[in-house]
């Protein structure tokens, strides 16, 4: 009975390692080929909240129309990197209509993300490049989307995701059926995640 169970487990073991190893490895795929945008608000006050949306609304307008020919990930950086001091005069002339003081500091940067769910389709925690807005202490709770492939930015559509994104990819991210991989791969991308 003992070698049994001992066989069982390890045959579970398996079937889940050989699950969650391509799963894992296409999660790792999509957190090098996604460009995101995230915004900090100052603090959790229903001003800055507000103040951040207006922010956010005001940078995806006025820089959308720098992305509708973007065709890989690496243009989108080095056209987000040539534009930083545009983004911050955009934001903070948002700030300044709203009676807001607030310094504003837009930089590229990689950092990590939990796993994110975002209406019809899920992000995999790990580390992304990231076009980040932090507005004053930038404290509060944030906002953020996807600019590469296009979903807040430019021509924005699932369908651009599905063209952009390899095909194991873009199921991996609107799939409804694997939670439980997500939250699997999002402890393993926190584990690695201190080791970098």
């Amino acid at each position: 009975m003992k070698l049994f169970m001992k066989v069982l487990i390890s045959t579970f073991i398996l079937m889940v390692t050989l699950t969650l190893v391509p799963f894992e490895s296409t999660c790792s795929e999509l957190c090098e080929d996604v460009f995101r945008l995230h915004i900090l608000a100052n603090s959790d006050s229903s001003f800055d909240q507000q103040l951040k949306l207006s922010v956010r609304d005001e940078v995806i307008e006025k820089i959308s129309p720098l992305y509708d020919e973007v065709e890989n990930k690496e243009d989108a950086i080095a056209i987000t990197k040539n534009n930083l001091s545009y983004i911050e005069e955009i934001a903070e002339n948002v700030l300044t209509q709203d009676g807001a003081s607030y310094d504003v500091r837009a930089r590229v940067t990689n950092k990590f993300f939990d796993t994110r769910y975002y209406d019809d389709f899920t992000m995999p925690a790990g580390e992304y490049d990231t076009l980040e807005i932090s507005i004053g202490e930038a404290k509060g709770r944030n906002w953020w989307c996807v600019m590469y492939p296009s979903l807040c930015v430019g021509a924005s559509s699932k369908m651009s995701m599905s063209e952009d994104l390899s095909e194991d990819e873009f199921e991996v991210i609107t799939s409804d059926d694997i939670e439980y991989k997500f939250k699997i791969v999002e402890y393993f991308e926190k584990i690695r995640s201190v080791f970098n």
